[in-house]
């Protein structure tokens, strides 16, 4: 069964995934500052027992806990964005449930009880939307989640009271960080009440030209209205994206540099995952221009989250030295661009 980024969605040029996140809170239990680690494990012990239950029978959750799971493992997961990287600190009371095909992950005592999280391919709010919200309304059945008439849901976090959602969209953005449109798009978001992040969310840098927007009002405010807002908005910079994409195009040295990006993925003995990502940055612009072919945008996004560190580790079974990943790193790539063509 294929992951979420091993495939590509609508608007693939662009858009590289679309993710929807719930916090959610116990409404029998104080929030997580306030919890003893007896508290914490009756946390998890009730959350296990209610996605026991036949109506999650389909997702076929598995279960990873802070405890018995080693860093590659957690590392891994935020390369896939299925946790966030402070779930990674280490905390054997932290739980995390995944469904088959990883389109789902539930992390359990991080900020909040719950951080309930859906992804999809694409630009697919609405999809992803409906796929979080039907597994919302199925735990809060069980469990009871805690929720204020005025307030909304109650979160540890005051920004994230009302919905609790916080609604993202991965972009790939080269043509508008090379006209110099970046700082003004990031700044006209966040009088719209979204905000520009890196690739792994806020605290992150962008990496190949990544970012992700999202939305940062969550009181007052319905989920459809603010999902509507970040789509809308999405809309209006993909189309930014393609114009200049255009202007980029009749540029001999950018089409060049498409040319030689290949090259180095073909042909490299050693990758740093710094350069890699630079690279396949230009490969996929090259083939939204229409410079190279012999390759797929869901390719692309495969190999960008298999190209990873910790993934590689992973896929290794085995913790490797920074000269050895580099190594995995060019020979993967090496394969995947062996039928590669510059046109």
């Amino acid at each position: 069964m294929s992951k979420w980024y091993e495939k590509a969605g609508d608007y693939s040029d662009v858009v590289i995934s679309t993710r929807i996140r719930l916090a959610r809170n116990i409404l029998k239990y104080p929030f997580p500052c306030k919890m003893n680690s007896a508290m914490k494990r009756e946390v998890i012990g009730d959350i296990k027992a209610a996605l026991a239950k036949p109506e999650f029978k389909s997702y076929n959750f598995s279960c990873l806990d802070g405890e018995n799971a080693n860093i590659i493992q957690l590392k891994s997961l935020v390369e896939r964005h299925l946790v966030s990287p402070d779930f990674v600190n280490p905390d054997k009371f932290k739980t995390v449930f995944l469904s088959q095909n990883s389109d789902i992950s539930i992390m359990v005592n991080e900020e909040d009880h719950i951080r309930l999280q859906a992804m999809k391919e694409g630009l697919a709010l609405e999809d992803t939307y409906s796929a979080a919200d039907e597994i919302d309304s199925k735990l809060d059945e069980s469990l009871t989640f805690a929720f204020n008439e005025q307030l909304g849901y109650l979160t540890q976090c005051p920004t994230n009271l009302g919905t609790g959602m916080r609604a993202s969209i991965m972009l790939h953005l080269p043509a508008l960080k090379k006209c110099g449109m970046i700082e003004k798009i990031s700044s006209s978001l966040i009088k719209l009440g979204l905000t520009m992040r890196g690739i792994y969310g806020e605290g992150t840098e962008p990496k190949g030209d990544i970012y992700q927007i999202s939305n940062q009002v969550t009181l007052g405010i319905s989920e459809k209205i603010a999902l509507k807002n970040l789509n809308d908005i999405t809309l209006q910079i993909i189309t930014q994206e393609r114009n200049c994409r255009k202007e980029l195009a009749k540029n001999v040295q950018v089409v060049d540099n498409i040319s030689r990006s290949v090259g180095v993925l073909k042909t490299a003995k050693v990758l740093n995952n710094d350069e890699f990502m630079k690279l396949i940055s230009k490969v996929r612009l090259g083939l939204s221009i229409g410079v190279i072919k012999g390759i797929s945008y869901d390719v692309i996004n495969e190999i960008t989250v298999k190209s990873q560190p910790f993934m590689l580790m992973q896929a290794a079974k085995e913790e490797l030295t920074p000269i050895k990943l580099d190594q995995k790193r060019a020979e993967l790539m090496n394969e995947e661009f062996r039928k590669v063509e510059v046109l």
